[in-house]
């Protein structure tokens, strides 16, 4: 069985690299060139079918084992804003409550308990060693935080990542009593880009980057 499910997949990426070899400009563009950091939202609500399919797009991005640590609470409903509300620093309380959905994207520090696939190497090599874990759950958890930008934007949804506000009133508000730790709050819906300055300069390749 393990054989014709690799035969499977194979073909299924020969097929699928036969269709599309690159995404087209319009492509890269919603996900990279021309999207940015929204701050203002339009009145345009985002319903809770599109929050699945935006969690079953990032899930399939890979993490270290197949282990998929983050934890996702998506804040929309009042009682949510209010109990997210003390949580953020001056500056981030306006835009996060006209946003129609907050991300807060966590990660287990137990992960290894609970995984897509029963692995038990994981739960040995992490059992007793928590910062290895720490550092696993929250380096495969921010990747999974990166994930759901793009699948966000690919959705044709637009984001507001941040990291202004208190991950300790987060987690009391949130997680207490869980192993689950707040990592970065992202604000998603349908931006209103009216106003925005243009692009802040990035590095160019030579700057930051070698070939050897």
């Amino acid at each position: 069985m393990a054989d014709d499910d690799s035969i499977t997949a194979a073909r299924r990426i020969e097929d699928l690299h036969e269709r599309i070899a690159a995404l087209d400009d319009a492509g890269l563009d919603l996900l990279f060139r021309e999207a940015r950091t929204l701050r203002a939202w339009q009145d345009r609500p985002v319903g809770e079918a599109m929050l699945h399919d935006l969690h079953d797009l990032l899930c399939l991005a890979p993490t270290a084992n197949n282990a998929c640590p983050a934890r996702f609470v998506f804040v929309r409903s009042p009682e949510g804003k209010a109990r997210l509300k003390p949580c953020l620093s001056e500056g981030n309380v306006e835009k996060t409550m006209a946003a129609p959905v907050t991300a807060i994207v966590a990660h287990d520090l137990r992960f290894f308990e609970r995984m897509p696939v029963d692995n038990p190497r994981m739960a040995a090599n992490f059992a007793d060693k928590e910062e290895a874990a720490q550092r696993f759950a929250f380096r495969n958890g921010s990747l999974q935080g990166a994930y759901m930008i793009l699948a966000a934007r690919a959705l044709g949804l637009d984001c507001g990542p941040m990291s202004g506000f208190s991950n300790a009133k987060c987690d009391a508000a949130f997680f207490a009593g869980t192993s689950v730790r707040s990592n970065f709050l992202c604000n998603i819906g349908y931006g209103d880009a009216s106003g925005m300055p243009d692009r802040a300069p990035r590095f160019h390749f030579d700057e930051v980057c070698e070939i050897v």
